[in-house]
């Protein structure tokens, strides 16, 4: 079975994060592979385990994106392709990210392609079913389960606090979500097999893309951190002075009712 994990570089947002200009300033952050991909991973080592075939780890960025690709082999996958867009393009959004990828991919022979259910960093959860849309095949969103069974997949996604079963077929695309699994830590002999696998890297000229193909349909007007809370305030005297008190606090100060 021929499985490809799209992974992305994201901040690791439990460290310190500075914008100035509207924009994350990159010297001193703290970069990982976006956790919800790491899902990604771990799923497709275990059915490649079970099921045999091989796992192929893909990112859009630029060289630093080599680390979190050799972490990703250094847990079990099998090759990693890098497809370098820093220097075509200053800034790109998920149509970008999900065009270079369905162009690398729609000459490939794809089983399964795994993918995290967002990024800790953007948040939008587009770029796997627009992948997926790309290249003419289904897609289930938010997976918690995934069974094979030669061609046919069972899968159960999670909606809403309540879970969804699914019966579908090969090929396929899924998003993973918290719960499907517990990605594994990279070992010492993992990592040190990872220096010698493959990692290919590529440009957009590789895959007969031009800038135009790709350039992004959105644009970041500012970026700013969430203001900080203010402290809460405790009420004091008999209950109904409290009461009467809240009501005004909310009617006068926060202007909610």
């Amino acid at each position: 079975m021929n499985m490809y994990v799209l992974l992305k570089r994201t901040f690791d947002t439990e460290e310190k994060i500075s914008i100035s200009g509207g924009r994350i300033q990159e010297d001193g952050a703290e970069f990982i592979i976006n956790p919800y991909d790491e899902y990604a991973v771990e799923e497709a080592i275990q059915l490649r385990d079970q099921h045999g075939g091989e796992v192929t780890v893909i990112t859009v960025g630029s060289d630093e994106s080599e680390k979190q690709l050799r972490t990703a082999l250094a847990m079990g996958a099998d090759k990693a392709v890098l497809i370098n867009s820093e220097e075509d393009l200053d800034d790109g959004d998920q149509y970008t990210t999900a065009k270079i990828l369905t162009e690398y991919l729609k000459d490939k022979e794809v089983d399964l392609i795994l993918a995290g259910n967002v990024a800790i960093d953007g948040g939008s959860g587009q770029v796997g079913p627009r992948v997926a849309e790309g290249l003419g095949i289904p897609y289930v969103t938010t997976i918690t389960d995934i069974e094979v069974n030669g061609s046919d997949v069972s899968v159960t996604r999670d909606v809403e606090g309540d879970s969804e079963k699914i019966k579908t077929s090969l090929p396929l695309l899924v998003t993973c979500q918290q719960g499907l699994n517990e990605p594994r830590y990279p070992s010492l002999p993992g990592i040190m097999k990872a220096k010698k696998k493959p990692l290919e890297e590529l440009e957009l000229d590789d895959l007969d893309l031009e800038e135009d193909d790709v350039a992004s349909k959105t644009k970041t007007i500012d970026m700013y951190m969430p203001p900080e809370k203010a402290a809460g305030r405790v009420l004091e005297g008999d209950l109904s002075d409290q009461v009467k008190e809240l009501a005004t606090l909310l009617r006068s100060e926060a202007k909610v009712i």
